[in-house]
């Protein structure tokens, strides 16, 4: 029939993806998982991941189990439970050692994965990179004192999420493909129920419903990566400022423990009468702030794993990008327009760096007048 695919060669009863370590990684690969159930309907598949992103995946249509592993667990223990599993294949999407490692120690008789040194020796069947395969070299300091003042004029200019063929999700898709699965990318889908997000408004004292009259918005001004893909706090401040005095929207300010501080810096300029803010950063749970996001009309926020969470629950985003690239890592799927994404023309960035050599220009250089801007069009857009 038109439209069908074709079946698969090999069918795998009990098939494991290995996960990736990531919060944004980690969403990243759900097109990749969403396509192995479309190509192997009736098999058993399960996710291999960190005890930390276990509860990302509750719900989650791809998948029938999450084992997980933790954070000081050797492969060895892994291996062990892996094995009593009786898996038949094994679609390691990480591209470290350990991870083949793990699936090799549990004897899992088909193991794939990318091609690369010091593992290939571990996997069943190796996998070609991709020729449109994205790169994040990090930058030498003197390349980028040498890019600057060769160039050292900039222009700042905003744009949607770019349609662009090294983004990282098709990394994972390729992967999938070396199993039959279709490589063509779809959105990340992540899922909540309506209980979990009635529970989360309710012990966050969310009580009352947003409007269009008064929306609720997000805020993320962390970045766990490093200051190099942060805006500035005192941007982040004026811009939800300026916002807040053209919508009357409330805020939610989200992030982990190691955002506290800057939320709570963010938090304490905007206090004032009248003006609405409830800081919640490091004090949700993963489920917790996928639900508080789905109650946000936007999130404002850096290149940052919740950014990616927000855009496969449908949430449009904002989002500053300086040090790393939108090519390969932008929120959602690639061109999708409901994702807004500030860059400054400069010559040196992407670098790729936690921190900054020189003078921050490809931050800076965004101003708030644009990220005010960028939000209220979506609001407008999502009347």
């Amino acid at each position: 029939m038109p439209g069908q695919l074709p079946s698969p060669v090999f069918q795998p009863r009990r098939l494991l993806v290995r996960g990736v370590n990531w919060l944004g990684d980690s969403v990243m690969t759900t097109p990749a998982l969403q396509r192995l159930r479309e190509f192997f309907p009736g098999a058993h598949i399960a996710l291999l991941a960190p005890q930390k992103l276990a509860d990302l995946w509750r719900h989650h249509p791809s998948l029938n189990a999450v084992l997980t592993f933790a954070p000081d667990e050797t492969p060895w223990p892994v291996a062990r439970r892996l094995r009593a599993e009786n898996f038949d294949t094994a679609l390691v999407l990480p591209n470290s050692p350990r991870s083949a490692l793990e699936v090799w120690l549990a004897g899992i008789p088909r193991r794939i994965g990318l091609a690369r040194p010091w593992r290939n020796w571990f996997l069943s069947q190796t996998v070609p990179p991709r020729s449109a395969q994205g790169r994040m070299r990090k930058r030498p300091v003197r390349e980028i004192q040498r890019l600057v003042r060769a160039a050292p004029d900039h222009e700042v200019h905003a744009s949607r999420n770019p349609h662009h063929s090294r983004h990282q999700i098709h990394e994972y898709l390729h992967l999938a493909a070396a199993l039959g699965a279709n490589p063509e990318p779809l959105a990340p889908l992540l899922m909540t129920e309506p209980h979990e997000i009635q529970v989360a408004r309710s012990k966050f004292g969310l009580n009352s419903q947003p409007t269009q009259a008064q929306p609720l918005l997000a805020l993320g001004p962390g970045a766990e990566y490093g200051p190099a893909k942060r805006w500035p706090a005192e941007r982040f401040v004026t811009a939800a400022r300026e916002i807040q005095k053209r919508t009357h929207c409330a805020w939610l300010l989200l992030g982990g423990e190691s955002d506290v501080p800057v939320a709570e810096e963010i938090h304490s300029a905007l206090r004032a009468p009248n003006f609405e803010s409830f800081n919640l950063a490091g004090k949700t749970s993963l489920r917790e702030l996928m639900s508080l996001l789905k109650l946000c009309r936007v999130l404002l926020s850096n290149d940052s794993g919740p950014m990616h969470v927000a855009a496969a629950l449908g949430i449009p985003v904002v989002v500053p990008f300086g040090s790393t690239s939108p090519e390969l890592t932008a929120p959602g799927l690639p061109g999708d327009t409901h994702q807004h994404l500030l860059r400054v023309a400069v010559p040196c960035a992407p670098c790729f760096r936690r921190s900054c050599p020189i003078d921050f220009r490809c931050m800076t250089g965004i101003s708030v007048d644009r990220v005010v801007a960028a939000v209220l069009g979506l609001l407008a857009s999502k009347q």
